[in-house]
């Protein structure tokens, strides 16, 4: 398997362990997201999505240099799905990831 890309690697390390702090860390100021082809306020769907239902991220896939995704993502609210990430990396920082089902 293709490795992360070393921003989105600590990306979805933060996810993992729930670490809000680490997880705005490697966030530009900016950043933006989607969900399902829908713009939405990064900040509240982490926290709803992420981290207040203890969010997870197996990846099954990794491609596009390390900077796109297949994963089964598990949150107390949905169960487990599959879903695909592509990530915009701008230096050290995510710039705008975007998500939806696979």
């Amino acid at each position: 398997m293709t490795e992360l890309d070393p921003v989105v690697a600590q990306f979805v390390n933060a996810v993992n362990a729930g670490d809000r702090e680490a997880f705005e860390a490697v966030l530009t100021a900016d950043a933006t997201m989607s969900d399902d082809g829908n713009d939405l306020d990064l900040r509240k769907w982490a926290a709803s999505e992420i981290f207040d239902t203890e969010g997870r991220m197996d990846i099954q896939s990794i491609s596009d240099g390390g900077r796109a995704v297949v994963a089964d993502y598990t949150n107390t609210r949905w169960g487990s799905m599959r879903t695909a990430w592509r990530f915009t990396v701008e230096g050290e920082k995510i710039s705008r990831f975007e998500t939806g089902q696979a």
